[in-house]
């Protein structure tokens, strides 16, 4: 149930719930909502990268940060090592700087902190 591929557009409730444990809300910068407050997110956009439906290429936003990244330029990142960044359009930072995206799960948080050491 973790991954259903593209046979599902939507995250299905079991996903959205593992969506919730690991992000523990809005992983937007600075962004405190909780999961009850989020949608989830296809990291390879559904159309434009033929992105499947699943935990691991799945995020929580708020509507503010999912708007802000289909609407406005604004595209996320998959670091092995860092993990999910966003990344801004070139005409606000034409460096693209990306900017980490942590978990706001405090047990997530301190697993990748162990994981940098």
């Amino acid at each position: 149930p973790l991954d259903v591929g593209r046979t599902k557009r939507t995250h299905n409730q079991r996903q959205r719930l593992a969506l919730a444990a690991r992000d523990g809300g809005c992983r937007g910068p600075g962004c405190s909502r909780p999961p009850s407050y989020c949608e989830a997110h296809h990291v390879d956009h559904w159309l434009r990268d033929n992105g499947s439906t699943s935990v691991e290429r799945g995020i929580l936003l708020c509507k503010h940060h999912h708007m802000l990244i289909h609407n406005n330029g604004w595209e996320i990142i998959d670091d092995t090592d860092a993990g999910f960044a966003l990344l801004p359009p070139v005409t606000l930072d034409p460096t693209q700087t990306p900017r980490p995206m942590p978990s706001k799960n405090p047990l997530m948080r301190q697993l990748a902190g162990a994981a940098t050491r």
